[in-house]
C-alpha cells in the first residue's frame, strides 16, 4: 500500500518533479521552444509535422520520443522490480541522469537541437523509477496521470469511499514540485540561459549521493 512507503519517498518525489519541472522549463523557453518532459504534445506535432513540416523537423521530433524511450530502457534495464527498495540502482540512474542533463547543456549552448535528444532520455530515465502502489501510478516528469488520478480520488470520495490521505498528500507534493520546477527554472533561465541546466544536474548527483550513504546505513 501507498501508506507503507518511508518519507523519504515524498521527499524525493517532490525533488524529482523539481528536476523535471525545472528542466521542461529550460526546453520551453530556450532553443526552439520544445517540451523534452512529457511525449504527448511532441507525438502531437510529429504528427502534424509529417504532412507540413520539412523532414529534419521530423527527424527532430522523433528524435526525442525515441530518446525518451531509450532513456526508460537504460531505468529498465538497471532497476528491477515495481516495488521501492534500499539497494537498488537509485543512485546510477540519478548519476546517468545528472550526466545527461551535463551533455544536454554542452549542445544547447552551441545551438545544436541533439541537446533535446539527451534532455528527453534523462527525462526518460526519471520517469521509470515510478512505481505503482494501490492502483496509483506514481511519475515524475509529468502530472497529466497524477491529475487524472488525483480527481478520480477526489471523485471517489464524494462517492462516499475513504480518502487515502497518502496518496493524496504524495499526488499533491508532485504538483506542486513540478510546478515550483518551472518557476525555477524560467528564473534560472533568464539569469543563466542554459547553464540553468546546472542546478538540476547537480541536484540529481546530490541525491544520489545521499540515497547511496542511506541505502548502505539503513538497508
Amino acid at each position: 500500500m501507498i501508506s507503507q512507503l518511508p518519507k523519504w519517498v515524498e521527499i524525493g518525489a517532490f525533488i524529482l518533479a523539481m528536476i523535471a519541472g525545472c528542466v521542461n522549463a529550460v526546453g520551453l523557453l530556450g532553443f526552439e521552444h520544445q517540451s523534452v518532459s512529457h511525449l504527448s504534445g511532441t507525438a502531437t506535432l510529429l504528427g502534424t509535422n509529417i504532412l507540413t513540416s520539412s523532414y529534419q523537423s521530423v527527424i527532430h521530433l522523433l528524435g526525442i520520443l525515441l530518446s525518451f524511450l531509450f532513456g526508460s530502457m537504460i531505468a529498465g534495464f538497471l532497476l528491477h522490480g515495481s516495488t521501492i527498495k534500499l539497494g537498488r540502482h537509485y543512485d546510477t540512474v540519478l548519476i546517468l541522469e545528472s550526466a545527461l542533463l551535463l551533455i544536454t547543456l554542452w549542445f544547447l549552448s552551441n545551438d545544436s537541437f541533439y541537446g533535446h535528444f539527451f534532455a528527453s532520455a534523462a527525462c526518460g530515465l526519471q520517469n521509470a523509477l515510478a512505481t505503482t502502489y494501490s492502483g496509483a501510478v506514481v511519475r515524475t516528469t509529468h502530472v497529466t496521470g497524477i491529475f487524472t488520478d488525483l480527481g478520480i480520488m477526489i471523485g471517489e470520495f464524494f462517492r462516499g469511499k475513504t480518502l487515502d490521505r497518502r496518496k493524496a498528500k504524495i499526488f499533491l507534493t508532485i504538483i506542486i514540485g513540478f510546478i515550483f520546477g518551472g518557476t525555477l527554472g524560467a528564473l534560472l533561465y533568464i539569469k543563466f540561459n542554459f547553464m540553468a541546466l546546472l542546478f538540476p544536474a547537480s541536484i540529481c548527483f546530490f541525491i544520489a549521493v545521499c540515497y547511496r550513504v542511506y541505502s548502505k546505513r539503513y538497508s
